[in-house]
């Protein structure tokens, strides 16, 4: 079997890590890729490592549609549902890396990113992409709602403790750093190098778009209504997500106990590593890969849980994770093209 996948978007961060690793799929062809900025140009000429690798012309979306059995679209919020209605009517498979089909509660869609829902059919068909913790779900399925970077690294790092019913749902805070690339190819003050080298910020602080998409996980996990608090912060690295999240834990609850639960759980996940004590979860150690890594601590003093995740924000926070959703949806080894090891140095 032989899928013929396309990219729309495919010369932003996530559209090329895409190309890049479909390129490297055993049971995929690239069929078509499509960019607004770069029309007619090869994609080696946006990313020169691709020379002589992929050199396919930017051709427009019309062309992925027809060309594709598989779209991925790799584009900006709000930009996603007419592409989704048109592949919906075709009969392909839709994997959107933004964020159109996220959440399920459509006024908290309309409310948090100020775009209206225009096909609540498709909204209500969609299924979220976190193999991990929804894979039943997605497997052969069409409409499949990517997450991004931080909605991946927080949930992971928090779920077996929260279904194991070891922390409590109230005082949840997800501390969160991010390389620069989760900020997109187009350029912005905060993320011009002089502005970026050597330092680090806050952003959104008290109102990022990731946070009712993360409540909305834990909340499907546990059954009640989970509020957290997510600060994120940007780093001076191109990659990678390092997330720290607290949580209260219930009486008597032991690290030991912790551990165990972590490693049952994600015992047969290919993609974690839940790490032994002494091992740091280092976004250096999950590069351009598609793994996770969880490191757990108790803080005996004031009880708290304080779970580590790190993962790569370009593959398991986008392309990676959208490549294992098309594994699952087309009944193909969850594991195809993403079998790559992070670089050891």
């Amino acid at each position: 079997m032989t899928v013929k996948a396309g990219v729309i978007g495919a010369t932003g961060y996530a559209g090329a890590e895409l190309v890049r690793i479909l390129a490297g799929h055993p049971q995929a062809e690239l069929a078509a890729i499509s960019s607004v900025s770069f029309e007619g140009k090869p994609l080696s000429s946006v990313y020169p490592a691709y020379y002589g690798l992929c050199d396919m012309l930017c051709g427009t979306e019309a062309e992925v549609l027809q060309k594709s059995d598989v779209v991925f679209a790799a584009l900006p919020h709000g930009l996603s549902q007419e592409i989704a209605k048109e592949c919906h009517d075709a009969g392909k498979v839709f994997i959107d890396l933004g964020a159109d089909f996220r959440l399920k509660r459509l006024n908290e869609y309309e409310d948090w990113y100020k775009v209206k829902a225009v096909y609540p059919e498709l909204h209500e068909e969609a299924v979220y992409g976190l193999p991990e913790l929804f894979r039943e779900e997605i497997r052969g399925k069409k409409l499949i709602a990517n997450p991004g970077c931080y909605t991946t690294a927080v949930p992971l790092a928090l779920v077996p403790a929260l279904k194991a019913g070891l922390i409590e749902k109230d005082g949840i805070i997800a501390d969160c750093k991010s390389g620069v690339t989760g900020a997109g190819r187009k350029s912005t003050q905060d993320t011009h190098y002089p502005e970026l080298n050597e330092g680090m910020h806050a952003y959104k602080v008290g109102g990022h778009r990731h946070t009712p998409e993360i409540e909305q996980t834990l909340r499907r996990i546990c059954g009640e209504e989970v509020t957290i608090v997510f600060t994120p912060h940007l780093l001076p690295v191109n990659r990678g997500i390092l997330a720290t999240c607290y949580a209260h834990l219930k009486p008597g609850t032991t690290l030991e106990q912790l551990q165990k639960v972590y490693e049952d759980f994600y015992q047969d996940e290919y993609f974690v590593r839940v790490l032994p004590d002494g091992m740091k979860a280092d976004i250096h150690n999950v590069r351009y890969s598609n793994f996770c890594e969880i490191e757990l601590h108790t803080d005996p003093r004031t009880n708290m849980l304080i779970a580590v995740s790190a993962i790569d924000n370009m593959v398991k926070g986008a392309a990676g994770q959208a490549v294992q959703n098309m594994n699952l949806a087309l009944g193909l080894e969850e594991t195809a093209g993403l079998k790559m090891f992070p670089p050891a140095f």
